[in-house]
């Protein structure tokens, strides 16, 4: 929860890197069960290069990834990197996409489980029982069963070795049937020239990194330094796996069989040639484990994510009802409905779900780099251990976009899919973000409407006809209640009190905070607090510019208080509780290395100049 501050006791309880490896491990890994496929389909031959090239761009992203979460080790993902970057609608605009990335995940994690269970049981219904999936997941996060350590990592060891003994036994079966059907595949023209199929083979081999941006999303549970080591492992994961994947399938399989007849089962299929009928039901099973761990890592992280846009008053207070079990029932029904509409949309077919999952996917993995370049720009004073060179920022940004474009052309129908559910989520986004402007637009009209009522019942009046004055005069009556219900509703939202902490008496910083509080914000108090050793510390200044800018903006109050001790996390912690603000409305200035505790300590404080 943004609100929450890590006690000694949940410091003890940080998951190591083992732990956080397998749980971000499960949904990067389990892609090597279709991307492989997918690679063959629109690459050929050369589906292990463009494997390879896709390895290449996630090396540049570690470095992106590790500069910004550790300058904000704050849970969120690009949601957070941009929340303290830029304004609230282009941080939402990544929820947004990250939430239609977590709905995409589970749809295409479920439905592809399933189909490895269709490669066991012929007649299976894929399409009931992946819906029936989503259910049982949707009610297990609701009962508050959520995914464990312990859980996630028995299910990445033995994802794990599954993938090793597959590729081992895959290896012998080479080495005993020789390279005859591997230099045959390698003859094989590739689709459409070497070029294009290098260029949408990379495209659609980066749904093969999906998943990656997973550890971001709860760095505050993982012990320091563990983070970075997370973005390590996964990378040496899909370096070996998924390339070594398709290597195994041009040697065992014939190219034009994979797009006709295993598409949806190859690795199952690879086993069934390698090591019999045993091999095939041991990647089976644990293709339907580690693909539903995914799906569950959806839920879990769709819920998150959403508690935290509605704290900060992106979405509907609704969504923070929570049930008798402590959990956000609304969030996950809401999110189960969402997906069984995409898998209705998309009747279960894996190309057009791979490709609303990697428009989604690679579009929060834009926003993560910009949120990089906004990093160095913006927040350059700000600590970080790790620093993204420039060059490799501008390249991942590069391979990303061209990424983005091949799969718009490869799948333009499914673009409009994606757009689909993308433009209805921002318009609820929007809405939320100038429901004040919306609510006095909407009171503005009421107003007009009556006074024309007004003049209409005066003409009636003047003209006797008295049961059309008291029809106008009834409809007048119910139109001032609107306006004042409207009034009473602006009021309500804007009463919020917001805190900004500053440390000294900078007017255009503190003007900045104004306009930034204005645009983004939803109150007509704030509070502009310093704390200092002693009360004769502060500059006589800084009382006179919050008089001034109190003046300046006269729809806002602000409320000046000096107070003394340390800025620490516990004095946030009580000043949260006294005047029950949650502390990620509560907004400081970049630190620069000043401050003894990093942000995440802070409780989820947010930086805003």
């Amino acid at each position: 929860m943004a609100d929450s501050i890590a006690t000694p006791h949940q410091e003890q309880h940080r998951l190591g890197q083992f732990a956080s490896t397998a749980i971000c491990g499960n949904d990067i890994t389990s892609s090597c069960l279709y991307v492989s496929a997918i690679a063959i389909v629109y690459a050929g031959r050369l589906a292990p290069i463009c494997l390879l090239l896709v390895a290449g761009t996630l090396y540049l992203f570690r470095s992106i990834y590790a500069e910004v979460v550790g300058a904000l080790p704050l849970n969120g993902g690009a949601y957070n990197a941009l929340l303290n970057t830029t304004s609230k609608f282009r941080a939402s605009l990544a929820a947004c996409l990250t939430v239609l990335s977590y709905m995409a995940t589970a749809v295409i994690s479920s439905n592809e489980a399933m189909h490895y269970l269709h490669g066991l049981w012929d007649g299976f219904p894929v399409i009931g029982a992946t819906i029936a999936l989503l259910a049982l997941f949707m009610v297990l996060t609701i009962i508050g069963i959520t995914e464990s350590a312990v859980v996630a990592i028995f299910i990445f060891v033995l994802h794990l070795s599954s993938m090793g003994l597959l590729l081992l036994l895959g290896a012998f079966a080479i080495f005993g049937n020789g390279l005859g059907l591997l230099w045959e595949n390698l003859k094989t023209p590739s689709p459409g020239g070497i070029w294009l199929a290098l260029f949408f083979g990379f495209a659609a081999a980066m749904l093969g990194v999906s998943g990656f941006e997973s550890s971001a999303n709860f760095v505050e549970q993982q012990k320091p330094g563990v983070f970075p080591k997370t973005l390590r492992n996964m990378w040496l994961a899909v370096t070996i796996l998924n390339p070594g994947m398709a290597i195994l399938a041009l040697a065992l399989i014939p190219v034009g069989q994979v797009s006709e007849l295993y598409q949806d089962t190859l690795l199952s299929h690879m086993g069934s040639l390698s090591g019999g009928d045993w091999l095939r039901w041991v990647v089976s099973v644990d293709a339907v484990l580690v693909l539903s761990g995914a799906t569950l890592t959806s839920y879990v992280g769709v819920t998150g994510l959403v508690e935290r846009m509605t704290l900060d008053r992106c979405l509907p207070q609704l969504f923070l009802k929570r049930n008798r079990r402590n959990t956000p029932h609304r969030i996950i029904i809401g999110f189960f409905l969402l997906t069984v509409s995409v898998l209705v949309i998309t009747r279960g077919e894996l190309r057009s779900l791979a490709a609303v999952y990697t428009l989604s996917f690679l579009s929060v993995m834009l926003l993560f780099a910009i949120g990089n370049v906004l990093l160095k720009v913006k927040r350059e004073r700000l600590p970080r251990p790790v620093r993204a060179p420039w060059p490799a920022v501008f390249v991942a940004i590069v391979a990303v976009l061209a990424a983005l474009w091949g799969n718009a052309r490869l799948n333009p129908q499914y673009l409009i899919v994606f757009l689909e559910y993308l433009i209805p989520t921002v318009i609820c986004v929007a809405i939320m973000l100038t429901r004040l402007r919306l609510l006095e637009f909407a009171g503005w009209c009421v107003e007009q409407i009556r006074k024309s009522t007004r003049r209409e019942q005066k003409e009636a009046l003047e003209s006797n006809e008295h049961p059309r004055a008291a029809r106008l005069g009834w409809i007048s009556l119910q139109l001032r209640a609107i306006a004042a219900r409207l009034r009473e509703m602006r009021i309500e939202i804007g009463k919020q009190q917001l805190v900004f902490f500053t440390r000294g008496d900078n007017l255009p910083n503190l003007n900045q905070v104004m306009v930034y509080i204005k645009e983004n914000e939803h109150t007509h108090r704030v509070k502009i607090v310093t704390v200092v050793n002693h009360k004769n510390e502060v500059s006589p200044r800084l009382a006179d510019h919050v008089k001034f800018l109190d003046e300046a903006y006269p729809d806002i109050d602000l409320d000046f208080v000096v107070i003394e001790g340390r800025f620490t996390p516990d004095l946030i912690g009580k000043l949260s509780k006294q005047w029950r603000i949650p502390k990620n409305l509560m907004f400081i200035g970049s630190p620069g290395g000043k401050l003894p505790y990093d942000i995440a300590s802070l409780g989820g404080v947010r930086m805003i100049i």
